[in-house]
C-alpha cells in the first residue's frame, strides 16, 4: 500500500545540535610534536637567515626589521597552534564521525559510516616515540570529505580503527543484502493474459 504524501515543513531549531555533543579532545602529549615541528621549522629558518645575513652584504641595512617580523611571525604561529589545539576534538557516534579544528576559523565536519570507504593509522618520528598517532577516515567523496585525526594513543587508534572497520563492514553486508533482496524486472512485469486467441 502506497503511502500518502506529505510534505510538512521541518522545523530546524528543534533538530537534534551537533554543538551539544561532548567532543574528546586531543592527547595533551601532541602539544609536544606541535612543538618540536615549530622548532624544526623556524630553527632551519633561522639558520637560512642567518648565512644571508653573513654572506649578502645588502641584506645588513634591513637584519633588524627582519629579525622583528622573524620573532612576530614566530609568536604568531605559536599562539595559532595552540589555540588550534585547543579547538580539535572529536566524537565517534552511532552512525557517524565529528571532528571540529581550525584557530581562527573553526570548521565541524560529520562524515556518516556509509561514506567512509576505508581508514588507515600513521605514525611520524615524534609521535611514535610519545606513543600516538593519527588516523584518516577515507571518503566516497574525496579529499574534501576525508578528516585526519592526529594526537591519539595507540591503543585508542587502534580501536577506533576496529570500530570504524566493523561499520564499513556492517554497511557492505547490508548494501549486498538489500540488492539480493531488490526485485528482478521479471518479478515487476505483470503476468501475461494467457487467454488469447489462436491463429
Amino acid at each position: 500500500m502506497e503511502q500518502p504524501f506529505s510534505n510538512e515543513i521541518i522545523d530546524t531549531l528543534a533538530l537534534p545540535q551537533f554543538e551539544d555533543v561532548q567532543l574528546t579532545p586531543l592527547h595533551p602529549s601532541y602539544l609536544k610534536v606541535i612543538w618540536f615541528n615549530i622548532a624544526l621549522v623556524f630553527s632551519i629558518t633561522a639558520i637560512a637567515a642567518g648565512v644571508g645575513f653573513y654572506f649578502i652584504n645588502e641584506l645588513q641595512p634591513y637584519r633588524l626589521a627582519i629579525s622583528g617580523a622573524y620573532i612576530f611571525v614566530v609568536i604568531l604561529t605559536i599562539i595559532i597552534n595552540v589555540i588550534n589545539f585547543k579547538t580539535r576534538g572529536f566524537a565517534f557516534r552511532e552512525h557517524d564521525v565529528i571532528y571540529r579544528s581550525g584557530a581562527i576559523s573553526v570548521s565541524t565536519t560529520i562524515i556518516p559510516y556509509n561514506r567512509v570507504q576505508h581508514v588507515a593509522i600513521h605514525e611520524g618520528p615524534v609521535a611514535r616515540w610519545l606513543g600516538l598517532a593519527t588516523i584518516e577516515v577515507f571518503t566516497a567523496g574525496g579529499v574534501g570529505g576525508d578528516i585526519k585525526i592526529p594526537g591519539l594513543e595507540k591503543i585508542h587508534a587502534a580501536a577506533i580503527k576496529q570500530l570504524v572497520t566493523g561499520k564499513i563492514d556492517s554497511n557492505q553486508a547490508e548494501d549486498e543484502e538489500d540488492i539480493y533482496n531488490a526485485p528482478t524486472k521479471e518479478q515487476d512485469l505483470p503476468e501475461e493474459d494467457n487467454n488469447y486467441e489462436r491463429n
